[in-house]
Protein backbone atom coordinates (compact mmCIF):
# COMPACT_ATOMS: atom_id res chain seq x y z
CA UNK A 1 0.00 0.00 0.00
CA UNK A 2 1.38 3.41 -1.00
CA UNK A 3 1.78 6.28 1.43
CA UNK A 4 -1.10 8.73 1.60
CA UNK A 5 -0.55 12.12 -0.07
CA UNK A 6 -2.74 14.81 1.46
CA UNK A 7 -3.36 18.57 1.40
CA UNK A 8 -5.46 18.64 4.58
CA UNK A 9 -4.83 16.95 7.90
CA UNK A 10 -5.40 13.22 8.04
CA UNK A 11 -7.88 12.59 10.85
CA UNK A 12 -7.00 9.30 12.47
CA UNK A 13 -9.20 7.71 15.11
CA UNK A 14 -7.20 5.85 17.75
CA UNK A 15 -8.82 3.34 20.08
CA UNK A 16 -8.15 0.23 22.12
CA UNK A 17 -9.29 -1.44 25.30
CA UNK A 18 -8.02 -0.49 28.73
CA UNK A 19 -4.42 -1.63 29.14
CA UNK A 20 -3.86 -2.03 25.40
CA UNK A 21 -1.18 0.66 25.18
CA UNK A 22 -3.35 3.05 23.21
CA UNK A 23 -2.06 6.12 25.03
CA UNK A 24 1.54 5.06 24.43
CA UNK A 25 0.85 4.79 20.70
CA UNK A 26 -0.84 8.20 20.72
CA UNK A 27 2.17 9.77 22.42
CA UNK A 28 4.50 8.15 19.89
CA UNK A 29 2.51 9.64 17.02
CA UNK A 30 2.56 13.03 18.73
CA UNK A 31 6.35 12.80 19.03
CA UNK A 32 6.46 12.20 15.27
CA UNK A 33 4.55 15.40 14.58
CA UNK A 34 0.85 14.52 14.86
CA UNK A 35 -1.54 16.66 16.89
CA UNK A 36 -3.02 14.43 19.60
CA UNK A 37 -6.51 15.21 20.86
CA UNK A 38 -7.21 12.93 23.81
CA UNK A 39 -10.92 12.62 24.58
CA UNK A 40 -10.23 10.95 27.92
CA UNK A 41 -7.88 13.74 28.97
CA UNK A 42 -10.48 16.35 28.01
CA UNK A 43 -13.10 14.40 29.97
CA UNK A 44 -10.84 14.36 33.04
CA UNK A 45 -10.36 18.12 32.74
CA UNK A 46 -14.12 18.68 32.75
CA UNK A 47 -14.41 16.60 35.93
CA UNK A 48 -11.29 17.98 37.60
CA UNK A 49 -11.37 20.56 40.41
CA UNK A 50 -14.18 22.98 39.53
CA UNK A 51 -14.24 21.63 35.96
CA UNK A 52 -17.00 22.52 33.52
CA UNK A 53 -19.04 19.41 34.36
CA UNK A 54 -18.84 19.63 38.12
CA UNK A 55 -21.76 21.93 38.94
CA UNK A 56 -24.13 19.68 36.98
CA UNK A 57 -22.64 16.51 38.47
CA UNK A 58 -23.08 17.90 41.97
CA UNK A 59 -26.68 18.88 41.19
CA UNK A 60 -27.60 15.49 39.72
CA UNK A 61 -25.59 13.09 41.89
CA UNK A 62 -25.08 15.01 45.13
CA UNK A 63 -22.13 16.21 47.19
CA UNK A 64 -21.07 12.66 47.95
CA UNK A 65 -19.64 12.34 44.43
CA UNK A 66 -17.51 15.48 44.67
CA UNK A 67 -14.22 15.33 46.57
CA UNK A 68 -12.65 17.99 48.79
CA UNK A 69 -10.85 19.61 45.83
CA UNK A 70 -14.07 20.12 43.89
CA UNK A 71 -13.33 17.26 41.49
CA UNK A 72 -15.29 14.12 40.70
CA UNK A 73 -14.79 11.38 43.29
CA UNK A 74 -13.78 8.82 40.67
CA UNK A 75 -13.69 5.72 42.85
CA UNK A 76 -17.17 6.37 44.25
CA UNK A 77 -18.58 7.20 40.82
CA UNK A 78 -16.94 4.10 39.34
CA UNK A 79 -18.76 1.93 41.86
CA UNK A 80 -22.06 3.64 41.06
CA UNK A 81 -21.90 3.40 37.27
CA UNK A 82 -20.93 -0.27 37.33
CA UNK A 83 -23.85 -1.11 39.60
CA UNK A 84 -26.39 1.20 37.94
CA UNK A 85 -26.26 1.47 34.12
CA UNK A 86 -28.66 4.42 34.18
CA UNK A 87 -26.20 6.37 36.29
CA UNK A 88 -23.55 5.82 33.64
CA UNK A 89 -25.89 7.18 30.97
CA UNK A 90 -26.66 10.24 33.10
CA UNK A 91 -22.96 10.92 33.67
CA UNK A 92 -22.15 10.54 29.97
CA UNK A 93 -24.99 12.90 29.05
CA UNK A 94 -23.27 15.57 31.16
CA UNK A 95 -19.69 15.01 30.03
CA UNK A 96 -19.95 14.06 26.36
CA UNK A 97 -21.29 17.39 25.02
CA UNK A 98 -18.47 19.22 26.79
CA UNK A 99 -15.88 16.83 25.36
CA UNK A 100 -17.40 17.20 21.88
CA UNK A 101 -17.17 21.00 22.08
CA UNK A 102 -13.55 21.00 23.21
CA UNK A 103 -12.64 18.41 20.59
CA UNK A 104 -14.12 20.56 17.84
CA UNK A 105 -12.28 23.66 19.06
CA UNK A 106 -8.94 21.85 19.28
CA UNK A 107 -9.44 20.31 15.84
CA UNK A 108 -10.10 23.73 14.31
CA UNK A 109 -6.93 25.06 15.97
CA UNK A 110 -4.89 22.16 14.58
CA UNK A 111 -6.23 22.70 11.07
CA UNK A 112 -5.45 26.42 11.23
CA UNK A 113 -1.94 25.62 12.44
CA UNK A 114 -1.33 23.40 9.40
CA UNK A 115 -1.23 20.02 11.14
CA UNK A 116 -0.46 17.09 8.85
CA UNK A 117 -2.22 14.54 11.05
CA UNK A 118 -4.75 14.88 13.84
CA UNK A 119 -5.02 11.82 16.08
CA UNK A 120 -8.28 11.53 17.97
CA UNK A 121 -7.68 9.26 20.96
CA UNK A 122 -11.19 7.96 21.64
CA UNK A 123 -11.55 5.12 24.17
CA UNK A 124 -15.19 4.44 23.21
CA UNK A 125 -14.80 4.81 19.45
CA UNK A 126 -16.22 1.36 18.72
CA UNK A 127 -19.24 2.09 20.93
CA UNK A 128 -19.98 5.43 19.25
CA UNK A 129 -21.57 5.63 15.82
CA UNK A 130 -21.05 9.34 15.36
CA UNK A 131 -17.31 9.36 14.67
CA UNK A 132 -17.21 7.35 11.44
CA UNK A 133 -18.03 10.26 9.14
CA UNK A 134 -15.42 12.51 10.79
CA UNK A 135 -12.40 10.24 10.41
CA UNK A 136 -10.22 9.23 7.49
CA UNK A 137 -9.09 6.00 9.13
CA UNK A 138 -9.31 4.07 12.40
CA UNK A 139 -6.30 2.63 14.22
CA UNK A 140 -6.95 -0.05 16.84
CA UNK A 141 -4.31 -1.05 19.38
CA UNK A 142 -5.04 -4.65 20.24
CA UNK A 143 -3.92 -7.15 22.85
CA UNK A 144 -5.32 -10.17 24.67
CA UNK A 145 -7.70 -9.83 27.60
CA UNK A 146 -5.12 -11.53 29.85
CA UNK A 147 -2.58 -8.88 28.91
CA UNK A 148 -5.08 -6.10 29.59
CA UNK A 149 -5.88 -7.56 33.02
CA UNK A 150 -2.24 -7.98 33.99
CA UNK A 151 -1.21 -4.47 32.91
CA UNK A 152 -4.11 -2.69 34.57
CA UNK A 153 -3.83 -4.57 37.87
CA UNK A 154 -0.08 -3.89 38.03
CA UNK A 155 -0.30 -0.18 37.21
CA UNK A 156 -3.45 0.74 39.13
CA UNK A 157 -3.64 -1.70 42.01
CA UNK A 158 -7.34 -2.29 41.28
CA UNK A 159 -8.81 -5.67 42.18
CA UNK A 160 -8.85 -8.14 39.26
CA UNK A 161 -12.63 -8.51 39.55
CA UNK A 162 -13.09 -4.77 39.09
CA UNK A 163 -10.74 -4.72 36.10
CA UNK A 164 -12.68 -7.63 34.58
CA UNK A 165 -15.81 -5.51 34.99
CA UNK A 166 -14.22 -2.55 33.24
CA UNK A 167 -13.08 -4.75 30.35
CA UNK A 168 -16.55 -6.32 30.08
CA UNK A 169 -18.15 -2.86 29.94
CA UNK A 170 -16.10 -1.91 26.88
CA UNK A 171 -16.51 -3.08 23.30
CA UNK A 172 -15.16 -6.55 22.60
CA UNK A 173 -11.87 -7.07 20.79
CA UNK A 174 -13.82 -8.34 17.81
CA UNK A 175 -16.00 -5.21 17.73
CA UNK A 176 -12.97 -2.92 17.81
CA UNK A 177 -11.11 -4.88 15.15
CA UNK A 178 -14.19 -4.85 12.93
CA UNK A 179 -14.00 -1.04 12.60
CA UNK A 180 -10.21 -0.92 12.16
CA UNK A 181 -8.42 0.19 9.03
CA UNK A 182 -5.10 -0.57 10.73
CA UNK A 183 -4.39 -2.81 13.75
CA UNK A 184 -1.28 -2.50 15.89
CA UNK A 185 -0.65 -5.57 18.04
CA UNK A 186 0.76 -4.80 21.48
CA UNK A 187 0.57 -8.04 23.39
CA UNK A 188 2.70 -9.01 26.38
CA UNK A 189 5.59 -10.13 24.13
CA UNK A 190 5.72 -6.82 22.22
CA UNK A 191 8.71 -4.74 23.30
CA UNK A 192 8.62 -0.95 23.33
CA UNK A 193 11.07 -0.97 20.42
CA UNK A 194 8.82 -3.28 18.40
CA UNK A 195 5.81 -1.10 19.17
CA UNK A 196 7.76 1.97 18.06
CA UNK A 197 8.53 0.18 14.81
CA UNK A 198 4.87 -0.52 14.13
CA UNK A 199 3.94 3.09 14.87
CA UNK A 200 6.72 4.39 12.62
CA UNK A 201 5.49 2.23 9.76
CA UNK A 202 1.98 3.59 10.26
CA UNK A 203 3.27 7.19 10.32
CA UNK A 204 5.10 6.67 7.02
CA UNK A 205 2.01 5.10 5.49
CA UNK A 206 -0.03 8.20 6.24
CA UNK A 207 2.69 10.64 5.19
CA UNK A 208 3.55 11.92 8.64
Amino acid sequence: MEAVVHTRPIRLGLTGGIGSGKSTVGNMLAAMGAVLIDADQISKQTTGPHGAAMDTIRAQFGDAYVDASGALDRSRMRELVFSEPRARARLEAIIHPLVTLQTRLRTEEAVQAGARMIVHDIPLLAESGRWTRQLDAVLVVDCSTDTQLDRVVRRSGLAPALVHGIIASQATRQARRSIADVVITNDADCTLEALQGQVGQLARLFGL
